[in-house]
């Protein structure tokens, strides 16, 4: 099973890289597959690379449904 997890995008830091953000953890994005990458975009990232520019309601929607996971199965939150 493969797990995608939305960030946003914070800074562009290369031609094919960025920094994105995903609650309060920052890292280190892959952007070669998506056009055109801005701050404030919203994108799905999956191993390391942004596959998709979500709309931020899609984006705080699956961040609902991590949350979620989250509380079910007693994980810690990141702070």
């Amino acid at each position: 099973m493969c797990l995608a997890v939305p960030h946003t995008l914070v800074e562009i830091t290369g031609p094919s890289t960025a920094i994105g953000r995903a609650g309060t953890i920052e890292v280190e994005i892959r952007t070669d597959l998506i056009e055109n990458p801005s701050p404030g975009d919203c994108v799905l990232v999956h191993a390391g690379f942004a596959i998709e520019r979500l709309q931020p309601e899609e984006a705080s929607e699956i961040d609902a449904l991590w949350e979620e996971i989250r509380a079910i199965s007693g994980t810690p939150q990141h702070e």
